[in-house]
């Protein structure tokens, strides 16, 4: 379910009052831990993360319009989910996060491409996910993005 909520403190504040509290501690450890650079912003209905166009101009490439995305979180019907995009484009660090994901979590990893899933509110791995933040720079990021455009 997209949200049409203009600013991130409009989509934390029309969302449901159960899942208030998990989607701004999730706020609040990912802007402590994401390396500088990275602008908070809505997209696609969702509480994101993105390289600006001040930094990175060319933008994202299905849409140069829009910048950079690389971290995502959104409350849907049935799960929080975040979409970290380096995790899907590079192998060490997926495989860093599934190794590292049953140390923080009693509950099977549901996970997608980028897409990671939570059903269970109080199983979020708060601690794991600010790591996951914490690992790539936006130089980092648009280095990784860019060699996966070139293949």
């Amino acid at each position: 379910m997209q949200s049409k909520a203009i600013t991130p403190d409009q989509y934390i504040d029309e969302l449901p009052e159960d899942r208030k509290p998990v989607m701004q501690q999730l706020r609040k450890v990912v802007v402590a831990n994401l390396p500088k650079g990275f602008k908070e912003v809505m997209g696609y209905g969702m509480l994101g993360y993105v390289v600006p166009h001040e930094t990175y101009p060319k933008g994202y490439h299905c849409n140069p319009k829009d910048p950079l995305p690389f971290f995502a979180m959104a409350s849907q019907k049935n799960s929080i989910n975040i979409y970290h995009m380096a995790v899907y484009a590079d192998k060490n660090l997926y495989d860093w996060f599934v190794a590292e994901y049953p140390k923080h979590c009693k509950s099977k990893l549901d996970m997608g491409k980028s897409c990671v899933r939570f059903k269970k509110m109080d199983d979020i791995p708060y601690d794991l996910i600010g790591e996951l933040c914490a690992k790539v720079t936006v130089d980092q990021w648009i280095e990784m993005y860019e060699s996966a455009l070139k293949k």
